[in-house]
């Protein structure tokens, strides 16, 4: 019977793979893998974003999660009911192979609490986009797995979701929505492998039918600002999106670029001078890349951020 050992270490040291080689039978090969957590970020504008001394970061890790077997948390979204913040996240199922929607919640958004899984299909979720509209919760998570992008309406916040309706068929990875000038607008990723390319929809209503904008696909062959990275804000009457930057390297950082025409048959963004919003710090748990930022404005100083971020190690896989 085949069966697969995984030896993990930050770094894979030459002499131990040599001794595991020598043994017939064997297979040995040597992986790399990004270990995302979550941390909250303080900030003193939607571009200008740092770690705050009084939080010890991250917040959520994947040893955090007890209810599933998890290899790491990633894209967390924020938001606010009867003074509780509430998180969620990915979370990374290691016996399924795909990805769940966690929640936690916190009372100040400083010290967290892992509640538990909220949504599992039998196919990958990410990206749990989640808004307030018309007094009920909705979420919007990828699910490029399943050849299209789906609403969940909250049955029973924050714990019970049910399916609503497809908003898109197609294979899109991370997302976001907007209502502007009396129009709900979709930015979707629409290429999730290469990260390259942003598609834009606009409807008149949230489960109305999305037409495909005239300009769009609004990014094309460019993955340093096509693939969304967290959600999309007005501020001071300029909407922002958030942009993966994935060249060279997928999750290298965070752009920011704000929409200077959004209507029905226009649109044009310029890049925020403060770019990179997040980029890796070379230490710690952020020490090779970040991609995700939902921001929110606590007062006129003071701006938080749920961010995710990871370090890279290398796994030893052996077959025998």
């Amino acid at each position: 019977m085949k069966k697969k050992v995984v030896i993990s270490a930050l770094l894979v040291v030459p002499a131990i793979i040599s001794m595991i080689v020598f043994v017939s039978n064997y297979h040995v090969g040597v992986a790399r893998e990004n270990v995302w957590a979550i941390g909250i970020y303080e900030g003193r504008s939607p571009f200008l974003f740092f770690e705050p001394p009084g939080i010890k970061n991250p917040v959520i890790s994947a040893s955090d999660v007890t209810d599933v077997k998890a290899s790491f948390v990633a894209d967390p979204f924020l938001i606010t009911k009867d003074s509780t913040w509430y998180m969620f996240f990915e979370v990374m199922n290691s016996l399924s192979n795909h990805g769940d929607i966690g929640l936690a919640t916190s009372k100040d958004a400083v010290t967290w609490k892992y509640e538990k899984i909220v949504l599992d299909e039998d196919y990958h979720l990410s990206f749990p986009y989640v808004i307030r509209y018309n007094g009920d919760y909705y979420m919007i998570p990828e699910s490029a797995d399943a050849h299209q992008l789906n609403i969940y309406r909250a049955v029973e916040f924050p714990h019970k979701w049910e399916y609503v309706k497809t908003l898109l068929k197609g294979d899109f990875g991370d997302h976001g929505i907007i209502f502007h000038n009396n129009t709900w607008f979709l930015f979707a990723g629409s290429q999730p492998e290469t990260h390259n390319t942003l598609r834009l929809y606009y409807s008149d209503s949230l489960f109305g039918i999305w037409k495909e904008h005239p300009l769009s696909p609004v990014v094309s062959d460019n993955a340093d600002k096509a693939r969304p990275g967290g959600r999309v804000i007005i501020w001071e009457n300029k909407v922002i999106r958030y942009a993966q930057d994935c060249s060279p390297t997928y999750g290298k950082a965070l752009k920011a670029f704000e929409i200077t025409r959004l209507t029905r048959t226009e649109y044009s963004e310029k890049e925020s001078i403060y770019n990179p919003v997040l980029k890796n710090s070379g230490k710690g748990w952020t020490r090779h890349g970040m991609h995700h930022l939902d921001a929110y404005k606590m007062d006129s100083r003071i701006w938080i951020g749920c961010v995710d971020g990871y370090y890279r190690q290398f796994i030893v896989k052996v077959d025998f």
